[in-house]
């Protein structure tokens, strides 16, 4: 985060004389309370100065990507989770490989009886298809990766979570399952993707 001449001035003065009150920043400046107020405010939405009630001001030296991590943890997967496209197992793989393009998904959840059974990417697609094998007579059951083999995420979680989830599993989406369902099986209710989570570092640099 490129920071102004001012809010460099600030810092330097926090660090000085901290805790340091808004009031006296602003006099040793030789401004304002209410010019100096979009200034602090960015400093403390980073990180960088902490603001103490009845105090005043300290340098909390955090790192300039605290807000985004703390922005991450503290917004669910519920908030940003979209449609998951679900088929059933015994669906021909040939179904399969359109309902992804028409879908523009990566992945496809597989269930059986309202309950999650399976996935397949565009890969186990691709590996089937190069195989030779009759896309019309091949079930998604054969060549999915079956539970308990899913990762999968709540709607409870945190972004940041299930973001170190696809990184560390590889993947490109999560299914987000009902925490609610029964000991047979879980219930698909959305999912979240590397997409979804793109969009949301987008929009948070729009706004900001």
């Amino acid at each position: 985060m490129r920071l102004t001449s001012r809010q460099e001035q600030i810092i330097e003065l926090v660090k000085e004389n901290q805790p340091i009150t808004s009031e006296q920043i602003a006099s040793k400046l030789k401004v304002t309370r209410a010019t100096l107020r979009p200034d602090l405010a960015i400093l403390t939405m980073s990180g960088i100065l902490d603001a103490k009630p009845k105090v005043g001001y300290i340098y909390a030296n955090k790192p300039s990507y605290s807000m985004l991590y703390d922005y991450l943890n503290e917004t669910k997967v519920e908030k940003v989770m979209t449609k998951a496209i679900l088929l059933n197992e015994d669906e021909w793989v040939y179904d399969g490989i359109v309902t992804l393009f028409l879908n523009d998904t990566g992945t496809l959840y597989v269930e059986n009886d309202g309950k999650l059974v399976g996935a397949v990417s565009r890969k186990d697609f691709l590996k089937t298809a190069m195989g030779g094998s009759d896309l019309h007579k091949i079930p998604l059951g054969i060549i999915m990766t079956r539970m308990p083999n899913i990762v999968y995420t709540t709607k409870e979680q945190s972004v940041y979570e299930a973001a170190k989830k696809i990184i560390e599993h590889e993947i490109d989406s999560l299914p987000v399952i009902d925490n609610s369902s029964d000991s047979d099986g879980f219930r698909v209710i959305g999912k979240i993707s590397k997409t979804n989570i793109t969009k949301i570092l987008i929009d948070l640099c729009e706004k900001k």
